[in-house]
């Protein structure tokens, strides 16, 4: 069958066939890739105090493992979804797990902060291989329809599933292990990946090459934002070093933007972004990471630093927003997405979103758990679910097979960048209102968490107002008639 051909059919609904029809192991083994890549975001916050004391590193420094991942892993996943498009997908899904493995390995020995550090940049280099090419493979394995649906709620479950359990993980590995298991338990799981990727359906490469200049002034680019974002928050916007980080920001990004301009091979083509509601689907993620992100780590942080929580009793306490995206995303957000548009869903979710935002921002030191905690994470849980089903669904609708690789490249990207760059912004703003509030140390640290989550609502809100100005507000019956029509040349 040829491109063209191909093209045509998964516009008329079809698409290559799984082999020997193994579609439950296929979604099994692409389900937890992404559970894997994605809970690496989170699972080591709640080890962090304890990789301090280990390895003797500054405060500065431990808010790295965690961005220097988020970066890599969003910067470079671009790249990633266009190496899988060009070389074969499973192919470079395979060499993604084993990079990731490798890495994690490496993270678990880590003898010095600056080690492991560099070990959270490969494993970030290793998941933006595999994480957009898992999405492709997806793609081309399931045909487009029910089962193909279906498999779209499971993957985006798992994005939003995946930063819960790694905290929930992360927690139990920290107090019962210690926190090198929370690099080491990927290593299993990386290679019983590796060894159910055979059911995998390739599909179709694309021709061309990949962007490099683009994937590294993009990469570049937001890390120095972020470094910028962080350092004037402790130093102040007045600070040299912040200013000429600012400025290379600025420098970088726009030469990213002149490269995707003018490149014969743009990381991010043209015609992906074309469609106004991938467009919608890709902001709305990033301003979604931006918030949720920072939520893990300020309630990480008033649950062991503020209450005294022991890591295994932070992870269990994590269960409610674990709970929340799951029934969001696998039943209500895909039952929903039958009878109502996608624009109505993701309102719905997003101002449930809001409210659970509003809700964390009354948390208090000597405050019952189940009076803002828990009921919190619960709501927050149910309205980040919906997005996240539909804002996948959308991101990958309609594109061309041979560009899939980019189209689940830039979603994972958007959250990624969306969550190191809110992380560093929100970690600022709070730590402002920490250093200007009175009251005991706990109260001053739980103000500016406070502070932190209302701009985090306000970041939903405003990913709000965005659905509703991107996203079709058809019903589905009528999307499905306007997706079979003939195509335009």
């Amino acid at each position: 069958m040829s491109l063209q051909d191909r093209t045509e059919a998964v516009r008329k609904g079809s698409a290559p066939p799984a082999p020997g029809g193994k579609l439950g192991l296929a979604l099994l083994v692409i389900a937890a890739a992404q559970l894997m890549l994605v809970l690496d975001n989170t699972i080591v916050a709640v080890a962090l105090p304890s990789m301090q004391h280990s390895l003797g590193m500054s405060d500065a420094n431990l808010g790295w493992v965690i961005t220097a991942y988020a970066l890599a892993f969003g910067g470079l996943l671009l790249a990633g979804g266009r190496a899988g498009d060009l070389f074969g997908r499973r192919k470079v899904f395979r060499i993604g797990l084993i990079l990731f493995t490798v890495a994690s390995l490496l993270g678990g020995l880590a003898g010095s902060g600056e080690l492991l550090i560099t070990a959270r940049v490969l494993q970030g280099l290793g998941a933006a291989i595999a994480a957009p090419t898992a999405l492709s493979l997806l793609a081309t394995t399931f045909p487009a329809g029910p089962a193909r649906n279906k498999a779209l709620g499971v993957y985006g479950a798992m994005g939003g599933l995946g930063s819960v359990v790694g905290l929930l993980l992360g927690g139990a590995l920290t107090e019962y292990l210690s926190w090198r298991w929370v690099m080491y338990v990927n290593i299993p799981i990386a290679l019983a990946v590796l060894f159910g990727t055979s059911v995998l359906v390739e599909g179709e490469r694309d021709r061309g090459k990949v962007d490099v200049p683009g994937a590294l002034t993009a990469t570049l680019g937001f890390g120095a934002l972020v470094y910028a974002i962080n350092r004037a928050g402790s130093e102040g916007l007045g600070d040299t070093i912040t200013l000429v980080s600012l400025a290379a920001a600025a420098v970088l990004i726009i030469a990213f933007l002149i490269i995707q301009r003018t490149s014969r091979a743009p990381m991010v083509p043209s015609t992906i972004l074309a469609d106004k509601s991938r467009l919608g689907a890709n902001l709305i993620m990033f301003l979604v990471g931006a918030g949720m992100l920072a939520t893990f780590y300020f309630l990480t942080l008033y649950m062991q630093v503020v209450k005294g929580y022991a890591p295994m009793v932070t992870g269990l306490a994590y269960l409610p927003f674990a709970i929340g995206i799951g029934l969001a995303a696998g039943g209500i957000g895909p039952q929903l997405l039958a009878k109502t548009s996608e624009r109505s869903v993701v309102v719905v979710g997003l101002l449930i979103g809001v409210l659970g935002m509003v809700w964390f921002s009354f948390l208090s030191p000597g405050q019952n758990p189940f009076v803002t905690l828990i009921p919190a994470q619960l709501v927050s849980g149910l309205g980040l679910g919906l997005v996240f089903v539909t804002v996948t669904i959308v991101s990958v609708r309609g594109v061309a097979p041979e560009a899939t690789g980019i189209a689940s490249g830039l979603v994972n990207t958007s959250q990624q960048i969306g969550g190191a760059i809110g992380l560093a912004v929100l970690a600022a703003v709070a730590s402002v209102v920490t250093e200007n509030a009175t009251g005991s140390a706990h109260e001053t640290l739980t103000s500016g968490y406070s502070y932190g989550f209302l701009v985090g609502g306000a970041l939903y809100l405003l990913a709000l107002l965005l659905g509703l100005g991107t996203l079709p507000a058809s019903a589905p019956q009528q999307q499905n008639e306007a997706e079979h029509a003939p195509a335009a040349l």
